[in-house]
């Protein structure tokens, strides 16, 4: 990349504010457990995410906040089963994923913090919450 990446960012977040786009971020990687434990995301619960992201759907469901990431989820999806919307719902034990995500939100911000003082308020407040 030609820049830095706060330089992308801010041209996303401005484009994302004018034309009121919606985004969405969608988990195609491994849920119930770390790698070799959990298992892939199954590709038809991706399929029926990203149809009910484009269809609209998702504006007219109930969301949680995530405690840790600080991310709304939808808590319901047609033909989506509820705990793979919820991460921890998919792991056998809850503390290893709570343990799993608060070293993820750690990471997070140490990797963060060198590029703190380049970023906006709004981005900041955005990270994983550190409980």
């Amino acid at each position: 990349m030609a820049h830095f990446p706060t330089v992308y960012a801010k041209i996303l977040q401005e484009k994302i504010k004018r034309h009121g786009v919606q985004c969405w971020l969608v988990n195609t990687g491994w849920t119930g457990g770390p790698y070799g434990v959990g298992n892939r995301m199954r590709i038809p619960w991706t399929r029926r995410l990203l149809h009910a992201a484009l269809d609209g759907e998702l504006e007219k469901v109930p969301f949680t906040t995530d405690p840790i990431f600080n991310l709304a989820v939808p808590s319901k999806v047609t033909d989506i089963p509820e705990e793979i919307l919820i991460p921890k719902k998919t792991w056998a034990d809850e503390s290893a994923y709570q343990a799993q995500a608060l070293k993820l939100a750690r990471l997070f911000h140490e990797n963060f913090e060198r590029y703190s003082s380049l970023l906006s308020e709004e981005v900041r407040r955005a990270a994983p919450l550190l409980k």
